[in-house]
């Protein structure tokens, strides 16, 4: 019994409407190569995420539709606004679409003429009128300069007479400015042309061109010798101005511009002892880079000297100096090195450095005499004469130490030279015999 007999119901199959629909089985899907199995499991099956977001085409921006152009090559004519002839050419061109480009020749914007004055017969006589050119020349220079745009070195090479560059430049520029002057009506209207504001002059240009001509044909070591006097009287202009900046504000020139003649540098020589007269010592002591040279700086040859005298010297001893410089209160370089000041300081050093020998000297005297007197202390007698203070003085022996050396002994050692003298000797004791070994 089932619940159809219970409620009474026909046993009736259902119709095939009211059967469910079998579904379809999902083919499984297989796991990409490269992943493992519990990479791809955690993807439930659905898939590898992809690496970049997708976007859909639909959804994207689409280009608008342009007509291609047809582009092609043809061989047209052409005629340029810049020819008096109209004559007609051939070149290739650019038609787009099957339409020729229209329009002048695209080049003929750069032809650009010279405007040359033209001048009359009764301007000619009036005011145009040159010893050394005829009304014949002057004609055809200025035929041939509307002809080739004042190109000089063609109308050179076309002009029937002999005349260099200068002499066409010269009678070609003063005719048009004579002509500017006296065409306007006041000076003031054509004082700012450029032919009117700067006259040609023919002899600065000829010059011009033979310098540079002659720069142009120079050697190497011409070139170098020419660099280094440039930068010697560069260097000079620049010590000058400092100067003159310095005077101007009222203060005395600094140490690194000071310039001195060579005949009137002024600092010593590098010899220790003391110097007679020193402009003599100076003139004599100069080093001959400076000899060559008629104006340097003072302290430039000051620190020449300085190192010449400190040569023999060690490098101790020049610190030495430097230190007594700076004990008394001396600068290690004059801040206003005049000429007395630069005598003063290379005398104070030489004393300087007289006074250390004499100490180092003084020094060696001393230590030979000590070394004299331990070689005649160490020659005297083994019972030196007793002196008047021990011949009332009991005899006490000394006392052995531990190690069988006498204590007397050890502190002769340490006795000056002088109370040795004093000491009598301690007398004479047998010595302790030496414990034997286990292995003795």
């Amino acid at each position: 019994m089932d619940a159809k007999d219970i409620l009474g119901l026909p046993k009736t199959p259902f119709s095939s409407s009211q059967e469910k629909k079998s579904r379809t089985p999902k083919e499984p899907q297989r796991k990409p190569d490269g992943v493992s199995r519990e990479v791809y499991a955690l993807t439930g099956g659905v898939g590898m995420a992809p690496l970049m977001p997708t976007i859909e085409a639909s959804h994207l921006k689409r280009r608008p539709a342009v007509e291609k152009e047809k582009v092609a090559w043809q061989w047209l004519p052409f005629t340029s606004s810049a020819r008096t002839d109209n004559l007609q050419l051939y070149h290739w061109v650019r038609v787009v679409n099957g339409v020729p480009p229209t329009g002048d020749y695209q080049f003929a914007k750069y032809n650009k003429k010279v405007d040359v004055l033209k001048y009359t017969d009764e301007e000619y006589e009036k005011y145009l009128i040159d010893p050394a050119w005829s009304r014949e020349e002057t004609d055809q220079l200025f035929e041939l300069c509307e002809r080739f745009d004042l190109r000089f070195i063609v109308i050179a090479d076309r002009f029937p007479t002999a005349r260099s560059v200068e002499d066409l430049k010269s009678r070609y520029y003063s005719v048009s400015r004579s002509l500017l002057i006296h065409r306007a009506r006041s000076f003031d209207d054509v004082s700012g042309n450029p032919l009117v504001k700067d006259s040609y002059d023919a002899a600065h240009e000829t010059e011009r061109k033979r310098a540079l001509s002659a720069l142009l044909s120079q050697t190497k070591q011409q070139e170098r010798k020419d660099a280094e006097t440039l930068a010697e009287a560069k260097r000079i202009m620049e010590s000058r101005a400092a100067s003159k900046t310095a005077d101007e504000a009222g203060m005395p020139s600094s140490s690194d511009n000071a310039i001195v003649p060579v005949d009137g540098v002024s600092p010593l020589s590098s010899t220790h002892p003391p110097l007679t007269h020193p402009n003599t010592a100076v003139n004599s002591s100069i080093p001959n880079s400076l000899r060559t040279l008629r104006v340097y700086l003072r302290t430039h040859a000051l620190d020449q000297m300085v190192q010449a005298g400190s040569a023999s010297a060690g490098l101790r001893v020049i610190k030495r100096v430097d230190q007594t410089l700076q004990d008394l209160g001396v600068n290690l370089k004059p801040k206003v090195p005049t000429k007395a000041v630069c005598v003063e300081h290379l005398e104070l050093r030489n004393e300087i450095l007289t006074l250390l020998n004499l100490q180092k000297q003084l020094q060696n005297k001393e230590a030979e005499v000590s070394a004299i007197r331990e070689s005649s202390f160490s020659e005297a007698p083994s019972t030196p004469k007793r002196s008047n203070r021990d011949i009332d003085r009991p005899f006490v022996p000394d006392a052995v130490g531990f190690t069988g050396e006498r204590a007397g002994k050890r502190d002769q050692k340490r006795k000056t030279a002088g109370r040795f003298i004093d000491a009598p000797p301690s007398p004479p004791q047998s010595k302790r015999p030496r414990k034997l070994k286990g292995s003795d």
